[in-house]
């Protein structure tokens, strides 16, 4: 029995929580049935119309494009526009459809590490992470049973920061439970108050990752009712956010690195502000549309700022600070579809996967 749609998504949204995706975004499946058996995979950056085309000519029902085909609800499907015509087509021929966009921007692993690396940026960070994707959770446990609990929470994803992984705090002290008449106690008896020795045991959980975590905790443990609680963080969580920064491994000036990103990107021109004096050794990114980092990467010390969709006024706020680059939209990510071509023939060895041919950008040059 081969892998169904489903299994890819699920490997999927674990490289790239859905969770993790901008409020306006659709990174989801579009199209398709995800109880169907996979009989080959197209990775892109867009789906069109030709990309459900080359799929069907290589017999795979499925398409795992960055950008997608559906942002804004749709009303009818009569197939006047570009968008319908594309949604109809997979839809007559099987062709499941699953986008996969700000939620792989966000990761540490995703768009922008795939930029940095073509740029060969090293001690790469997230330029802007994001907040409120972390909670605390703290629950009460036997001391014979701790470590036990801890290892099935870990498993399950708890007690991670950054490159640092079975996080926590421990506190001993004395847990104190009357059982009612109608309980079924692991420790103590009905209706007689009951003292033990328990720990207090506090750990990160990403807000994705929170009911796995609390299912595996609560299964684990021998309490009939388990004590815990979970509170919302603050935090920054430095593994998920926007864009990235990091170094070159050696200084250029200006127009050196200017060449240097035109052979690294495959570009064919690059709108850019004036060049600055000084030499160029810390660089920011954002593939597609990052000009709202533009104060982030000024922060962050970076010589170059390179990114998409830059207006004519938004050159001005550069002011000098740094080079700002705009180098295309399609072109800031185009190397996305190797990055999931990657992904899933790590888990997916056995499957036909396969980078498109469709040339799906807009914009020309002369």
């Amino acid at each position: 029995m081969g892998y169904k749609i489903s299994d890819v998504i699920s490997y999927l949204e674990q490289i790239a929580p859905p969770s993790y995706q901008e409020s306006y975004d659709n990174a989801t499946l579009i199209t398709g049935d995800r109880n169907a058996e996979v009989t080959g995979i197209v990775c892109s950056l867009d789906c069109v119309e030709s990309t459900v085309e080359e799929a069907i000519a290589l017999g795979a029902n499925m398409i795992v494009a960055h950008h997608p085909i559906v942002f804004k609800g749709l009303k009818s499907l009569t197939g006047k526009n570009y968008v319908e015509r594309t949604i109809i087509k997979a839809i007559k021929n099987d062709i499941a459809i699953y986008a996969i966009h700000t939620n792989l921007d966000h990761v540490a692993h995703g768009v922008n590490k795939r930029i940095s690396d073509r740029l060969g940026l090293v001690n790469t960070k997230i330029l802007q992470p994001k907040k409120q994707l972390l909670n605390k959770l703290v629950f009460f446990v036997p001391e014979p049973e701790k470590d036990k609990v801890l290892q099935a929470v870990y498993a399950a994803g708890a007690g991670k920061i950054g490159e640092y992984s079975d996080c926590s705090f421990q506190v001993k002290g004395k847990g104190t439970f009357t059982p009612s008449a109608k309980s079924n106690p692991t420790l103590g008896e009905r209706e007689k108050p009951q003292e033990e020795e328990e720990v207090r045991v506090e750990v990160l959980v990403a807000n994705h990752l929170l009911p796995k975590v609390l299912r595996k905790m609560q299964e684990t443990h021998s309490y009939e009712e388990v004590a815990y609680y979970v509170q919302s963080l603050e935090n920054e969580n430095q593994e998920v956010g926007a864009g990235m920064v990091g170094n070159l491994s050696q200084e250029m000036d200006g127009e050196e690195f200017l060449d240097y990103l035109k052979t690294r990107m495959n570009l064919e021109v690059i709108k850019h502000t004036s060049l600055i004096s000084r030499k160029i050794k810390k660089v920011a990114v954002c593939g597609g549309a990052g000009i709202f980092l533009l104060r982030d990467a000024i922060r962050s010390g970076a010589d170059v700022f390179v990114t998409a969709d830059v207006k004519y006024h938004e050159f001005f706020d550069a002011d000098g600070a740094l080079i700002l680059c705009d180098i295309g939209h399609y072109e800031s990510e185009i190397f996305t579809k190797e990055l999931l071509y990657e992904f899933l023939s790590q888990n997916f060895p056995n499957i036909a996967l396969y980078l498109t041919k469709v040339v799906t950008n807009p914009t020309s040059y002369r």
